[in-house]
């Protein structure tokens, strides 16, 4: 059967789906992440497992000839939300995310896409067209009736808003250009762009406070931002992903040969290019560019340790800082990366809530029928310890599905790190 993505690493994507030995593990509650859908539904369809010995029967022939692409076959797949945690928690490595994706492209080649799966994998590309027009963009949460006809014609839930559009998106322009130090690119990614830009202010203003000299990278044509792809693999639009990563390629590796670090906000992207770009376009020069991009606060870190840069903070009064990782991140081991920097400040503690997935997931939680899955992720864990914390203490969040999630199921301000990390800076008098 031909595959959309590079599975030649397990030498097939029956192979692949045979690295599942039935051990149970994704059956455990006691794991960091692994398995969020289960988690909440206690049934093995919603496992890892449960799905891996599906898609082995499948591509067997044991469920018949069209049992890949059945409908019953997306309602086993349907609640997984992408985590990646089967990719590190499972003892043989599982990449169900992986898996998924490429389920979703055979699917829909044979059944189509809806209208809503369009509007979600399409975002970064309609994005800039429709901030023109952010006011009458924004009237679905503020005009009385709208939300519930939305849900009724796209099946976007009602209980939910949906992320604001900004009125002054982050531009590529806004970085100095007479800056003289070391050079440094910022991956700007759509969401933050569009939705929350000031996230990437904050990353800016960090980066030229410690004398980098950013740049913010367009495509090689100039007409729109780089995007990493996430949206389209998640709705199974492999070819479309793969326009995107040939794009995103194209305009990076200039950089990538000089050996410009590269960095992001959004850990999803991040770890889209991490993890994913590889399969989409095989090859050294992406596996160069995997190898390279990193989330900023990893290369702050890494640069703080090395001597390379100072971060001279001002002290905290004792603050205490509530953490939610991303689930990409834990499933790459990289949470840990921003708690050693948030410690860096002084007076800092920070407690990493042992939380599972959050539940929205991109655009999952946004879905009428999965809101109900979404929040019940959610209260595993992580809104408990939010409604527990004091009104002093922060929350912080590095993904913009964690920051939404958290804001909507208790009410609190949620920021990233990198706004934490402009502001004890910003207290030393960078104010950039």
């Amino acid at each position: 059967m031909p595959t959309g993505l590079d599975w030649s690493e397990w030498g097939g994507l029956d192979r692949a789906v045979e690295m599942c030995n039935n051990n149970g593990a994704c059956r455990k509650f006691d794991t960091e992440v692994m398995c969020p859908s289960f988690r909440v539904t206690r049934d093995e369809r919603h496992l890892t497992r449960g799905r891996a010995n599906a898609l082995r029967l499948a591509l067997s022939g044991q469920l018949g000839v069209e049992a890949f692409t059945s409908k019953e076959m997306y309602e086993t797949m349907r609640l997984c939300v992408g985590c990646k945690a089967c990719r590190r928690e499972c003892p043989t490595g599982v990449d169900m995310n992986r898996m998924k994706t490429e389920f979703l492209d055979h699917y829909h080649r044979k059944h189509g896409f809806s209208l809503r799966e369009r509007m979600f994998a399409y975002l970064p590309r309609y994005a800039p067209w429709v901030a023109k027009f952010n006011r009458l963009a924004n009237l679905r949460d503020t005009l009385p009736g709208v939300s519930t006809l939305s849900e009724k014609l796209l099946g976007l839930t009602a209980k939910r808003v949906l992320p604001q559009w900004d009125a002054l998106p982050f531009c590529a322009d806004e970085a100095t250009k007479n800056l003289d130090g070391s050079e440094i690119v910022l991956f700007a990614d759509s969401a933050n762009i569009h939705f929350e830009p000031n996230i990437l202010r904050d990353g800016l203003a960090v980066l030229e406070a410690v004398g980098r000299r950013v740049i913010i990278p367009k495509s090689i044509n100039g007409k729109r931002n780089l995007c990493c792809g996430r949206t389209f693999l998640s709705s199974g639009l492999i070819a479309e992903a793969k326009r995107e990563a040939a794009q995103l390629l194209e305009s990076l590796s200039p950089y990538v040969e000089r050996g410009v670090p590269i960095v992001g906000l959004e850990p999803s992207c991040i770890f889209t290019i991490k993890d994913e770009l590889p399969a989409l376009l095989p090859g050294a020069p992406s596996k160069q560019l995997a190898e390279q991009i990193q989330l900023l606060e990893s290369y702050l870190l890494a640069e703080q340790e090395a001597g390379r840069l100072d971060l001279p903070f001002k002290s905290s009064n004792g603050e205490k800082i509530l953490l939610h990782g991303h689930c990409h991140q834990k499933a790459f081991d990289a949470v840990k990366s921003t708690v050693k920097l948030l410690e860096s400040i002084p007076g800092i503690e920070v407690e990493t809530i042992p939380s599972s997935c959050c539940g929205m997931a991109g655009s999952f939680g946004y879905q009428a029928e999965h809101y109900e899955t979404s929040m019940a992720m959610a209260e595993l864990s992580l809104l408990p310890r939010i409604r527990k914390a004091t009104a002093d203490e922060r929350i912080v969040a590095c993904g913009t599905s964690c920051r939404h999630q958290i804001e909507h199921g208790s009410g609190r301000m949620v920021q990233h790190p990198i706004g934490v990390i402009r502001q004890a800076l910003m207290a030393r008098g960078f104010n950039s």
